[in-house]
């Protein structure tokens, strides 16, 4: 096939041209229950695997697809690895079971149906974000958000989703807790601290840790649900509070996780000081974020995370440097960085003597 060399090839212009549909073919097949379908079929096989899959007139009956168009969002799902398909009949890959059906704890169904439900359509006027550098909540949804106040609707929905950043914090807190040696500190408190992963991550760690989960009062039955199952589960807590309002639970190590990217830098620097002002001496405070390169060329992840915040929330994602600059106006003059090899990254800021 003849190219001309003169130009570069159009691969990569064409990939991510193609991305958004990658993305809504898992979003849609999360949303009509494809995985959760297949999931069914493994748990009710014998010992013998007489049950080798379903049929795509199965999965249209028990899903109320058309049958036609349910072929190709499955044969697309096969594509992208999320099924197997042998002859007629189709099955989760391991990766969709652990990762795209309800009943695993591991799930992120509810970051993808945020995703699917919010996100899309938020990043939709993604142009008036970079025009005006403020999120679409009030353009999309006729509301001023941010999520914490627009996408919880119901208590149900509000629950998928923590379980959707518990599945995140259940492959990013375990390595954020040991990026530092944190034996020396005695007791833990996860400010915003949804389900309690980085708390129960934490204690499993360090056996002479205790730990508070700290969050709204009406986000913590989930993470009572989790403390209930962890190994460490007699020195766990949880407090119902609004660290923006209320006093600091005395702690000696607080935690930020994935929160001060939510934020404009009033409450931001508040938080912060708020902190610092709350730790004794050899305190210390542990931020878990995605933070971006120093020449802002990377990682992606991060950096698309920031668009993410443009269009949903009050904050963006920081460069280390970024990050220091505000822990040093709070107050904090030993600040260090460990970069992971998951999507988050992990800073710890001590409170010096003297």
């Amino acid at each position: 096939m003849y190219r001309d060399l003169t130009v570069p090839p159009p691969d990569m212009v064409i990939d991510l041209m193609e991305g958004f549909r990658r993305s809504k073919t898992m979003f849609a097949a999360v949303s009509l229950g494809i995985f959760d379908r297949l999931a069914i079929t493994k748990e009710t096989e014998n010992s013998n695997d007489s049950i080798s899959g379903l049929t795509v007139a199965d999965i249209a009956v028990s899903t109320g697809c058309n049958q036609g168009a349910l072929e190709i969002l499955l044969d697309s799902c096969v594509s992208l690895g999320l099924v197997t398909r042998t002859g007629s009949l189709y099955r989760n890959t391991p990766t969709a079971d652990v990762y795209l059906c309800e009943s695993s704890p591991r799930r992120l169904t509810g970051y993808i149906n945020y995703s699917n439900q919010v996100a899309w359509l938020l990043w939709a006027n993604l142009e008036d974000a970079v025009r005006e550098g403020t999120h679409r909540w009030k353009q999309t949804f006729g509301t001023d958000g941010p999520i914490f106040s627009s996408f919880f609707k119901t208590p149900e929905s509000m629950n998928e989703f923590l379980m959707g950043m518990n599945g995140f914090g259940m492959i990013t807190s375990p390595v954020v807790v040991q990026a530092f040696d944190l034996s020396r500190y005695r007791h833990l408190v996860d400010l915003g601290g949804a389900t309690g992963h980085l708390s129960i991550a934490a204690c499993n760690r360090y056996p002479n840790l205790t730990a508070t989960v700290l969050d709204l009062p009406h986000t913590l039955d989930l993470a009572r649900e989790m403390i209930a199952v962890s190994p460490s589960v007699s020195r766990l807590g949880t407090i119902g509070s609004d660290f923006f309002t209320d006093p600091l639970p005395e702690a000696d190590i607080y935690a930020l996780g994935r929160v001060i990217h939510d934020w404009d830098l009033a409450k931001i620097n508040s938080l912060l000081k708020k902190i610092f002002d709350a730790l004794p001496a050899g305190g210390a405070l542990l931020i878990a974020e995605k933070i971006v390169w120093e020449d802002r060329a990377g990682p992606r992840g991060a950096l698309l995370q920031s668009l993410n915040m443009l269009v949903c929330t009050e904050g963006k994602e920081r460069t280390f440097e970024e990050y220091s600059q505000l822990l040093s106006l709070a107050g904090f003059k030993q600040i260090e960085c460990v970069r992971t090899q998951t999507p988050i990254d992990a800073i710890l800021a001590t409170k010096t003597v003297g």
